[in-house]
């Protein structure tokens, strides 16, 4: 994420990015599973650093090998990455 600074304090931003689709109904699933996915991913994340002690230190590195923890442990989540 691009940061930028805001009254002598650094901000993360976050890019959106938002469109209309038409599609089939085959493709519309792909993007529900996908959908599914991610917030499956986001909140195993979470739920990581919403556990952890202080000490650990849960940043992005630490989240992005949990990823790969994820992607051994679930099959399907090994085509995510």
């Amino acid at each position: 994420m691009p940061s930028k600074q805001h009254n002598n304090s650094w901000v993360e931003t976050m890019i959106v990015f938002e469109f209309k689709a038409k599609g089939k109904g085959h493709q519309y699933q792909a993007i529900d599973e996908a959908i599914g996915a991610s917030q499956f991913v986001r909140n195993k994340c979470l739920r990581l650093w919403m556990d952890a002690k202080r000490s650990d230190k849960i940043d992005k590195y630490k989240l992005n090998k949990y990823c790969s923890v994820l992607a051994k442990e679930y099959t399907w989540a090994n085509k995510l990455i």
